[in-house]
């Protein structure tokens, strides 16, 4: 069904959504290429939530070459008139001959209507072309519109020695420059970044993008059940939503109900925290897609045990902190190694001196 030809122009699309990863939230990365007569005439991307789509941009582009034309799409182009009129509607009235689309958007207003409104205007549609890429780059927005919850990455950096800090807590700094730089761009990616009142109390985290003066800033979340947060602490005076999530069933001091801060009740789980479904839910309510956690073992290790965190993003540092320091994670105790949890490694990227590892947790496949 795919051809060469059909591939380069697919990978050029996801290297043109990539370029959305900052700024299209909580609206999918989408790119577009418009071909014909095996030459690439037109490309584009989704470049901010509110602005125009891959799509009617790739075909501004075009203008009358695009009649004939076949787009190659990320995604499948949109059905209905949101922020943006149809992109389906667009490709129809530009009179493609084909549309290429990596795979359906899971979005219940779109799924599968854009794909019958081009076929039913006679435009050959064919999908599947480089899915699991398309879908990688955009797992925070398919995990919210299939399981109603974000995807969660949770951020460590660590010892050679696998700690997360010395035993009274300090962790600044075990990485170098660059790996803190490399944070700050999974910070801005992300829709959230969440931590847990401990780190609030011991480190006062910013937990904000520092790249440029145009940042978009992340909503913070902080993990807090019995409404502990300092209203002075340094997350909640910057610029920047903050939510604070603790339990419904203790008081809020007076301090945070003033503060600028959005106070969320949860109910507690068995140990009396905070139900970490409910929280997730409660965020993809809010159109949160991607979650990245910075917090302690205790919270990392939380999401783990309930097979909540979806990805692990880690910061290797060549260097010992020796015993006593602090763990990655507080899980367990393990009975045997049946019950032990097996990681995917997803990259290793040198960073400095430290490594940047990701790994996807196989829950149930030790």
């Amino acid at each position: 069904m795919f051809d060469a030809f059909d591939h380069q122009c697919m990978a050029r699309a996801l290297q043109l959504a990539e370029r959305g990863l900052r700024g299209t939230d909580p609206n999918p990365r989408v790119g577009c290429v418009l071909a014909k007569d095996g030459e690439l005439i037109a490309e584009a991307w989704h470049e901010r939530c509110g602005g125009p789509h891959a799509e009617p941009l790739a075909l501004d582009q075009a203008g009358a070459r695009a009649c004939g034309a076949t787009a190659y799409v990320t995604l499948e182009p949109c059905s209905h008139q949101g922020r943006t009129p149809s992109c389906a509607s667009a490709l129809i009235a530009a009179e493609l001959a084909r549309v290429v689309a990596a795979g359906p958007d899971p979005n219940p207003l779109v799924n599968g209507q854009g794909f019958e409104r081009l076929k039913a205007a006679g435009i050959t549609v064919n999908t599947g072309l480089l899915r699991e890429r398309a879908e990688a780059l955009n797992a925070g927005f398919f995990k919210r519109m299939r399981e109603h919850r974000p995807w969660v990455r949770v951020k460590l950096a660590l010892s050679l020695d696998g700690k997360s800090a010395l035993a009274n807590g300090i962790s600044q700094w075990i990485t170098g420059e660059a790996a803190r730089q490399d944070v700050q761009e999974w910070r801005a990616r992300s829709s959230a970044v969440l931590t847990g009142i401990g780190t609030v109390l011991t480190d006062d985290p910013a937990l904000n993008v520092r790249l440029g003066k145009d940042d978009r800033q992340p909503l913070r979340v902080i993990v807090d059940s019995r409404w502990r947060t300092p209203p002075g602490a340094k997350a909640l005076s910057l610029p920047g939503p903050v939510l604070i999530a603790g339990r419904g069933d203790c008081n809020v001091p007076a301090g945070l109900v003033d503060s600028p801060a959005e106070l969320l009740a949860l109910p507690a789980d068995e140990s009396g925290r905070v139900d970490l479904h409910s929280l997730l839910t409660a965020l993809a309510e809010r159109a949160v897609n991607e979650v990245q956690v910075e917090a302690g073992a205790r919270l990392a290790g939380a999401l783990l045990e309930q097979g909540l965190a979806d990805e692990l993003l880690i910061y290797q540092a060549p260097l010992l902190l020796g015993e006593g320091s602090r763990g990655a994670f507080v899980l367990g105790p393990f009975a045997s190694m049946q019950q032990r949890l097996q990681l995917q490694k997803l990259e290793s990227v040198v960073l400095g001196q430290d490594t940047r590892l990701r790994f996807i947790p196989r829950y149930g496949s030790a």
